[in-house]
């Protein structure tokens, strides 16, 4: 058998195997971003539920993000507490946008709770609350705790999970679901 043989066979049992995972769930269990997203419009909408400001804002268009609507993003998501700005990972506001859809609530804005957290504000959290965690990906800007008023916070906590695209938290009485880019975990 030659290599390129060989090399095929592979593929395309790599390619059955993929294709056979795929067809045992559902369609919407699959968080990965599609990968021709030459035609996609992301757009999103928070209410920093602090400062009492709004954002509906455009951030990519195709696979293009946009830099002067990620900079108003970060500006909104800032750590309220100390006016710190922080990029946020574009791959958490990917996950907004799909969270979004599964929900079905077109352009309702996302209330946030918190987005970036300075250092300070985080170690300030954490000496209050065993709920807050040291090194929390609120650090590097890759975690948001959100609601969304008129949608009950179970059914978001379920469409987040379902996404299986990082972790999930649900802060029932503080009425807030956490979501990161960190690995695949729930609390």
């Amino acid at each position: 058998m030659t290599d390129t043989h060989s090399r095929r066979r592979f593929v395309r049992g790599g390619l059955a195997l993929v294709l056979g995972a795929a067809a045992s769930r559902p369609a919407w269990s699959s968080m990965r971003p599609p990968t021709d997203r030459s035609d996609e419009i992301a757009r999103l909408a928070f209410v920093n539920t602090h400062t009492g400001e709004s954002l509906d804002v455009v951030y990519r268009e195709g696979p293009r993000y946009l830099g002067d609507a990620l900079a108003e993003i970060d500006r909104v998501l800032r750590d309220h507490r100390s006016g710190d700005v922080h990029e946020i990972d574009r791959a958490l506001l990917d996950q907004l946008v799909q969270l979004r859809a599964r929900l079905d609530v077109g352009k309702r804005p996302f209330h946030v709770i918190s987005g970036y957290r300075s250092p300070r504000t985080n170690a300030m959290l954490a000496s209050r609350s065993s709920g807050v965690a040291s090194r929390s990906l609120h650090l590097q800007g890759r975690a948001i705790d959100i609601r969304m008023p008129g949608v009950d916070l179970a059914d978001v906590h379920r469409a987040a999970l379902s996404m299986q695209a990082g972790g999930v938290g649900y802060y029932a009485r503080s009425d807030f679901v956490h979501l990161d880019t960190g690995r695949v975990r729930r609390w």
